[in-house]
C-alpha cells in the first residue's frame, strides 16, 4: 500500500510540474490556407520528383482548398496506411501515409508543436530543432566526465529501452496528456482521426465512432486497436515525445536524476552510485506501469562505463568511442552496393559522395581516424576515373573568372 501511495504522489508531482496553460480556438489556424501551404512545402521537401507530389502540385491551390474544406466540415478521413518491412539491422514495420495525409500531419504539428516544446526537458534529443543524435552523444560525453570527475571515479550507466514502445502507446492515456495542453475539441477530433487509422495489430482500423459536438470517442474497439502509433509518421515522432515527457518529468523532478538523456524510447542515467541506479530502475519500472508501458527486460541494464555502453549507434567507453559493429557492417555493405551502382551507371557519383559525407560526419565523433582514411582511399582507388558534377561546375566557374587575352576565345583544356 505504501508503494502505491508513493507512486501516486509521484504522478501528482508530475501533474503539478506539468500544470500549464491550455489552448483553445486554434483549429482555425490549422485550417488556414497559409498553414496548409506551409505544410505542403514541408511534406514535399526532398520528394519534389515523386509522382504523387508532382500530381498534387499540378492543381495545388484547388487541392489545398479541397483539403481545407474537408477539415472545416469534419469530413476529412485519412487513407489506409501502406505497411512494409525494413531490416536496419533490426526488423521493423514502417507505415507510410498518403501524401495528402502527410500534409495534414505537418499542418497539425505546425500548430501544436510550439505549445508543447517549452514543456520538454533540455535532455530530450529526438525530433527537436537543435537536438539530434550527435548533440545527445556530446551531452553523454559531458555527463561521463562530470560523473567520473575526469575518469578518477567509476561511472555506472543505467541503459534502458522501453519494450515495443510504438506498438504499446495507449491512445486514451496519450489523449489525456494532450488535453493538459489542448482544449480545442476540433483539434482533439483530428488527433483521434489520425490515431484511429492505425493499431498495433498491423492492419488499418475502422473504429465505430460516436460524434458529439466536434468530439470523437472510440466505441467498441478492442484494446489492441486502441493502442500503437505507426513508425514513419511525423505525428508519431512528435507524440512519442509528448507521451514520454511524462517519464522525463518523473525522472527529473521526482527522482531528481541529474545526468539523464533520452532519445525516443532509449534513455540513459549516469551516476557513480550503482545502488542508486538500481533504485532508479525500480522506480521507473513502477512509474511506467501507470502509463501502460514497461522496460525491455533484456535491454535495461546497469553497466560500468569501462566495459562499454551502446547508445545511439556508438559503443562508448570511458576514454574512447567506437562505432556499433552492426551499423558499420550495414554501411560497408550498402557502400559496396552503391559503388557497384556508380560503376554501372545506375547511381550518380554525386549521390555516393553525399552519402559518404553524411557517414564521415557521423563517424568522426568516434575514434575512427584510421577507418575513415582506409574507406576514403578504398573508394578513391575504385572510382579514380569519376569526377563529381560539383567539381566540374566549380572548375568552370573558376575558368570564367580568369582574364582572357583580348581577341582570343577562352582556353579549354581537356
Amino acid at each position: 500500500m505504501g508503494d502505491n501511495n508513493g507512486h501516486s504522489r509521484g504522478m501528482a508531482l508530475v501533474s503539478k510540474t506539468l500544470h500549464m496553460k491550455r489552448y483553445g480556438n486554434i483549429y482555425g489556424n490549422l485550417c488556414s490556407y497559409a498553414n496548409l501551404e506551409l505544410a505542403f512545402r514541408k511534406a514535399r521537401k526532398g520528394k519534389t520528383a515523386k509522382h504523387y507530389v508532382v500530381e498534387f502540385e499540378k492543381n495545388l491551390k484547388d487541392n489545398l482548398l479541397l483539403l481545407r474544406t474537408e477539415l472545416l466540415l469534419h469530413c476529412y478521413s485519412p487513407h489506409p496506411l501502406v505497411h512494409f518491412i525494413v531490416k536496419d539491422p533490426k526488423t521493423r514495420k514502417i507505415s507510410k501515409s498518403a501524401f495528402k495525409d502527410r500534409i495534414v500531419h505537418h499542418a497539425l504539428c505546425n500548430i501544436i508543436e510550439p505549445l508543447f516544446e517549452n514543456t520538454f526537458i533540455h535532455d530530450s534529443y529526438a525530433n527537436r530543432k537543435g537536438k539530434g543524435t550527435l548533440n545527445a552523444i556530446k551531452r553523454f560525453d559531458g555527463c561521463k566526465r562530470t560523473v567520473s570527475k575526469n575518469n578518477t571515479l567509476p561511472c555506472y550507466v543505467l541503459k534502458a529501452d522501453i519494450r515495443k514502445y510504438f506498438d504499446n502507446v495507449d491512445h486514451s492515456t496519450l489523449l489525456s496528456i494532450i488535453k493538459k495542453r489542448v482544449k480545442d475539441a476540433k483539434i482533439m477530433w483530428l488527433i483521434r482521426k489520425i490515431f484511429s487509422n492505425y493499431h498495433a495489430g498491423g492492419g488499418e482500423s475502422s473504429p465505430q465512432e460516436v460524434e458529439g459536438s466536434a468530439n470523437l470517442r472510440f466505441a467498441g474497439l478492442s484494446s489492441q486497436a486502441r493502442k500503437g502509433m505507426p513508425l514513419g509518421n511525423l505525428t508519431s515522432q512528435f507524440f512519442a515525445n509528448v507521451f514520454l515527457n511524462e517519464l522525463d518529468q518523473f525522472v527529473k523532478h521526482k527522482l531528481k536524476a541529474t545526468y539523464y538523456i533520452r532519445y525516443v524510447d532509449d534513455f540513459v542515467i549516469l551516476h557513480n552510485n550503482k545502488g542508486l541506479l538500481e533504485h532508479y530502475k525500480w522506480e521507473i519500472q513502477n512509474f511506467l506501469k501507470t502509463i501502460k508501458l514497461e522496460l525491455h527486460p533484456d535491454k535495461s541494464k546497469i553497466i560500468l562505463l569501462n566495459k562499454g555502453v551502446t547508445f545511439l549507434g556508438y559503443r562508448i567507453f570511458s576514454h574512447h568511442k567506437l562505432l556499433k559493429k552492426s551499423n558499420l557492417r550495414k554501411f560497408r555493405r550498402e557502400l559496396a552496393e552503391e559503388i557497384d551502382a556508380v560503376q554501372h551507371g545506375d547511381l550518380p557519383y554525386d549521390t555516393l559522395l553525399d552519402r559518404m559525407h553524411g557517414w564521415l560526419e557521423y563517424s568522426r565523433w568516434a575514434n575512427t581516424h584510421a577507418l575513415r582514411n582506409f574507406i576514403l582511399s578504398e573508394v578513391a582507388a575504385t572510382l579514380e576515373h569519376n569526377i563529381a558534377d560539383r567539381d566540374i561546375d566549380r572548375w568552370l566557374k573558376c575558368l570564367k573568372k580568369r582574364p582572357q587575352p583580348t581577341g582570343q576565345p577562352p582556353t579549354v583544356v581537356i
